[in-house]
């Protein structure tokens, strides 16, 4: 098993060394020991950084990613959450794509104001009723 030094690790995987050190405080990642006061990592970090950082580009906390580890550090991925954040993301990507179209339309409409474009007007209406619902009663 080759060990790696934390700067190796930083370097390898674009993580800089002080997330590294955090990310083994709160129990992510684990060092195998030290070489004089530089932390030693064994390959597998390099999986779980990786893993780590999709799991943030796909909305997930540290918290959620850390219970997607085994006792081993090997992934223990929770499929039904994953199948329920892939949903999310759907629904995220449809307004989205609804709002981005929206806009282009709004940009390139040959009515003299905007307050006279009924696309406008629907999406003025939308935004207020998605921000009623974030509000609350």
């Amino acid at each position: 098993m080759k060990i790696l030094d934390i700067g190796e690790v930083a370097q390898l995987s674009g993580t800089p060394a002080s997330t590294l050190r955090y990310y083994e405080e709160i129990g992510l990642i684990a060092s195998v020991g030290r070489h004089g006061l530089r932390r030693q990592f064994g390959p597998e970090t390099l999986l779980q950084l990786s893993l780590i950082s999709l799991g943030q580009s796909a909305g997930f906390s540290l918290r959620d990613i850390a219970g997607m580890f085994g006792k081993d550090g090997g992934p223990d991925l929770p499929r039904a959450e994953l199948r329920a954040r892939a949903d999310a993301l759907d629904r995220q990507i449809r307004n989205l794509t609804a709002l981005r179209d929206g806009l282009r339309h709004v940009a390139d409409c040959p009515a003299p104001s905007h307050m006279e474009c009924p696309t406008f007007q629907r999406l003025v209406t939308v935004a207020g009723r998605r921000r009623k619902t974030r509000a609350g009663p």
